[in-house]
């Protein structure tokens, strides 16, 4: 389901702001950018679906990205975003398995496809590049294992005061203190694990307490401190 507005600048395809990038001989980034192949997307494109064969992984050069699993019911649990500087598919492709995730964009994006050949090489033969590799991949780990504990033990309330100060970790907020992701209730609900409804009366609980203000989809954090005692941290 590739959608082609137009072609992606040079400036969308660049990938040396990419950390993972950064210990790349000249030779090595060379190839990297000869392999890669650029594309753009429009909102509600799917990049890969869930049990497809991979044939590389992605660099996130603009947009938004998110990477869900789908339930037996058909419900989707969102694992993440992924925006500007960051990779995705990479895992299934180190481990030789099919997607375990459907990625589809949520804002207009530009992705760098990079081949599993390229990938091999540069873990043969760069080290930095491997280890890098290791440290996504167990920052992951430690991600998942974080939500899980928090499945387990925190309330619902405290979950979504948690998401709400992780969307505001990773995209930032604008000068009115407005998180820079505009998400659908559900996909907040899919995000914190619970049904819809839930999310949009502990939203209007958060307002009530001023801690929030909300505009639409947009969502305005108006005491972070109170919403870190709410989340537990």
């Amino acid at each position: 389901m590739r959608s082609s507005i137009n072609r992606p600048s040079e400036e969308e395809c660049e990938l040396s702001g990419f950390q993972l990038f950064k210990k790349l001989t000249e030779q090595e980034f060379t190839q990297l950018n000869y392999d890669k192949t650029c594309s753009l997307y429009k909102k509600g494109s799917i990049i890969y679906r869930e049990g497809s064969r991979l044939t590389g992984f992605y660099c996130v050069t603009k947009g938004i990205v998110k990477i869900f699993k789908t339930g037996i019911d058909g419900k989707e649990q969102i694992i993440r975003f992924a925006k500007k500087g960051e990779i995705i598919a990479y895992r299934s492709l180190l481990s030789e398995e099919l997607a375990c995730t459907t990625a589809k964009v949520i804002e207009e994006a530009v992705l760098c496809h990079i081949p599993y050949q390229t990938l091999q090489f540069l873990i043969q033969s760069n080290w930095q590049f491997s280890h890098h590799m290791l440290q996504i991949v167990c920052k992951e780990l430690r991600e998942a294992n974080d939500y899980i504990t928090d499945i387990a033990q925190k309330t619902v309330r405290e979950r979504l005061a948690e998401v709400l100060l992780l969307l505001k970790d990773s995209f930032e907020l604008d000068n009115s203190n407005t998180l820079q992701i505009s998400l659908t209730r559900e996909e907040l609900a899919n995000i914190v694990g619970t049904a819809t409804e839930s999310v949009i009366r502990l939203l209007s609980e958060f307002k009530q307490d001023k801690m929030i203000e909300l505009q639409g989809r947009k969502i305005k954090l108006l005491d972070i401190k109170a919403l870190t005692r709410v989340a537990n941290l």
